[in-house]
């Protein structure tokens, strides 16, 4: 068999076994559990206290107490007084989808309503104490201090038991997505109080909009002492009963620094203690309610008579944007706050490679541009390994007639052809594995290149020209509006039309694979004569309901291959007949 085009049968082998694994590994999203009734729930006691849980249920008849608006330059919304729940939230520069007038993302849901989102801070009551005498998830709270919160204007939340003990809660709010939470104590009686500060969010339910992909992680993060763990919904469902908990939970006892999560795609909120602080982590399911928690549970504070104490968290609450994480990251000093996204296996060249597409954006101002420009630096740093390929191949080409020659005389010999053909390739100084090693790397650079496109939210509604408005979407036009033309869309991605009925973008890929693949002559066998056949036009085909910023890259980077395997070989002697593999009949000369 020629050498190669061995090498090009198996380098398009490997890459369609990865993308059939790739799409295996691609489960369909779960079918949502049921909404449980909403009820409102107090958190169960942990950290050694003795548990007590008082379920209280809110009637319709209870009165709906003042909201505390919440105005900055990137969050709108509101504090509930009722428990002090930070329950409405929405973020001012992001929409739902790319139409004019599309509603802007709302984060943080009350419990009223349909996929509910919250975070809320409260208190465990300690010895000789009861739940009635802490405030918790239905607090009726007393604005004291501020009248909304705003950047600069902090506010202040007030609650007394009625035995001695005055507790608030003052929000403070920065330019972006953190806020700051201090919860205080005072003890106005006459006996020693004992008492351990929580934090926690609270979801019901499984989003809406879960897409449940493998490539991409939504559900629980966390981050103890340096150790990253991630967690689906379902992986929360399956935990055994904890006997502390009395409910589907796991706890993990923090030392210093680390912060918990629930996360989706784009957004995430999470209780960050501060760094320093020793905490319990839990996260749990509550199967009654169909409701996912992640919980801070601070150690107890002692405060005697006369004497106050305070304790103070963070609260994120928005968008995963790369530079707002990484400045948490460095100023704050929030451990491994970037790891918020999920960049995946190849972390160690997600991270690098979208630092450098983040940059080329800031200085383009395009990303779709900005995408082309880094497939062409990556395709300049495998430049050397790629003109080793193409030299090799070239190598490979002029000892064709050798090959035929060696053939001849060996016959069916296949050990005494394998032996002559080492030692050929030995004399003439040729590699034959070595066109496949760029093909090779490639492979880990376009799944970390893919998983940046996907995860990251500076792709999300990123355009590029014309029709082509969210690289991070499929390719929107199709035959049906003639390719963005006229002014209706194409076939919903999740459609079997959308299989048929393909955008302008995976056509050029398939062309372009299919040129590319033109370089070398068609093989004689019929296996391999099948493959290289119909490969593009599978690939074409397959790739139509990939992001269309992924098939921008993978048009750039065969238009560059082609380029660079042409011209190598022609300046090492050995021309690729393009025209010739075509079909195309060149014309003699008279």
């Amino acid at each position: 068999m020629d050498e190669q085009n061995r090498n090009l049968l198996m380098a398009f082998a490997l890459s369609l076994m990865v993308l059939v694994v790739w799409m295996w590994m691609f489960p369909p999203p779960e079918p949502a559990p049921q909404q449980a009734a909403d009820i409102t729930e107090l958190p169960l006691a942990a950290g050694g206290e003795a548990q007590a849980m008082a379920e209280a249920a809110q009637t319709e008849a209870e009165a709906e107490l003042p909201r505390i608006t919440i105005d900055t330059p990137r969050l709108t919304g509101s504090i509930n007084l009722r428990g002090g729940r930070v329950d409405d939230l929405s973020l001012k520069d992001y929409r739902e989808t790319v139409e004019p007038g599309s509603d802007i993302v709302h984060l943080l849901n009350p419990e009223s309503r349909n996929n509910a989102f919250y975070a809320l801070y409260g208190w465990r009551p300690g010895r000789d104490m009861d739940w009635d005498d802490v405030p918790g998830a239905n607090t009726p709270w007393e604005l004291v201090e501020g009248a909304q919160l705003s950047v600069g204007q902090p506010v202040t939340l007030a609650w007394e038991n009625g035995s001695g003990l005055r507790f608030t809660q003052r929000f403070v709010i920065d330019d972006n997505f953190m806020l700051s939470v201090t919860q205080g104590v005072e003890n106005r009686g006459e006996t020693t109080a004992r008492m351990a500060p929580y934090g926690l969010i609270s979801r019901h339910g499984e989003p809406d909009d879960l897409e449940n992909f493998f490539i991409s992680h939504e559900g629980f993060v966390m981050v103890a002492d340096g150790k990253l763990s991630e967690d689906k919904y379902k992986a929360i469902r399956d935990l055994r009963v904890h006997e502390r908990e009395n409910t589907n939970a796991r706890v993990t006892e923090v030392g210093a620094n680390g912060w918990l999560a629930i996360a989706d795609k784009y957004w995430m909120a999470a209780i960050v203690p501060m760094p320093g602080q020793s905490f319990s982590a839990v996260q749990r399911y509550i199967p009654a309610r169909d409701v996912y928690q992640a919980r801070a549970d601070l150690p107890t504070l002692v405060v005697a008579p006369g004497e106050s104490d305070q304790v103070e968290t963070m609260l994120f609450a928005g968008a995963k944007e790369w530079s707002v994480l990484r400045a948490y990251e460095r100023e704050l000093g929030i451990e491994r706050f970037l790891d918020a996204i999920d960049w995946g296996w190849f972390f160690f060249l997600t991270k690098p490679i979208f630092a450098t597409l983040y940059f080329i954006e800031g200085l383009l101002g395009n990303m779709g541009w900005s995408i082309i420009t880094l497939t062409l630096l990556i395709k300049a740093v495998l430049l050397p390994l790629a003109w080793k390929s193409y030299v090799s191949m070239a190598k490979m080409k002029e000892l064709q007639p050798e090959m035929l020659a060696l053939k001849e005389r060996v016959g069916d010999d296949r050990q005494k052809m394998q032996q002559e053909m080492m030692k050929l390739y030995k004399e003439k100084k040729v590699n034959p594995a070595a066109g496949c090693l760029p093909i090779l790397l490639q492979i880990p650079i376009f799944f970390s290149l893919y998983k940046v496109i996907f995860v990251t939210i500076d792709l999300r509604h990123a355009p590029w020209f014309g029709v082509f408005n969210d690289l991070s979407a499929p390719d929107p036009t199709s035959i049906m509006n003639l390719f963005g033309l006229l002014p209706w869309a194409s076939p919903a991605p999740d459609s079997i039309l959308s299989l048929v009925f393909i955008g302008i973008l995976p056509i050029l890929l398939g062309v372009s694979m299919w040129l590319q693949m033109k370089l070398n002559p068609t093989p004689t066998e019929p296996v391999q004569q099948a493959v290289m056949t119909w490969m593009p036009w599978i690939f074409m085909f397959m790739l139509g309901w990939f992001a269309s910023g992924l098939v921008l890259y993978w048009i750039a980077n065969n238009v560059i291959t082609f380029t660079q395997q042409y011209s190598i070989m022609a300046m090492n002697g050995s021309r690729p007949d393009l025209l010739g593999n075509i079909g195309v009949k060149k014309k003699k000369k008279d």
